[in-house]
């Protein structure tokens, strides 16, 4: 999914946002949270999340083996094809999702959201 500014959305899932605390240090009196369903606009879109771990691993490993490949001792090089096997299915799914961003959301009841990954949005 591309999310564009003025491009409207739909909250997913539940969002907690935090704890509403009384004067005194410590005082929890409320927890707010934005219901799944709450529509809203996107105004921003920030920039990138970084890939996984598993997503960086396989880069560097897979980068390994085409830079150095041919050059390593047998053993080597099969432990380095298993380990960069095991990886493949993050990658895959890394490829098919595509990177994702992180946006600003003005709700429609009044509340901002910014920082929101595109993951908990909809398009609408």
């Amino acid at each position: 999914m591309t999310l564009e500014e003025g491009r409207r959305v739909r909250l997913t899932e539940d969002l907690g946002i935090g704890e509403a605390v009384a004067g005194e240090p410590g005082a929890v009196v409320g927890f707010l949270s934005l219901g799944a369903g709450t529509e809203g606009t996107v105004e921003r879109v920030d920039g990138e999340l970084p890939e996984s771990e598993e997503v960086l691993e396989y880069q560097r490993l897979k980068a390994l083996f085409d830079a150095y490949g041919h050059t390593m001792p047998l053993a080597s090089l099969e432990r380095l094809e298993a380990e960069i096997a095991a990886l493949e299915p993050e990658w895959a799914a890394y490829r098919e999702r595509g990177s994702r961003v992180t946006v600003r959301v003005r709700w429609d009841n009044g509340f901002v959201l910014d920082g929101a990954h595109q993951d908990i949005l909809t398009p609408l």
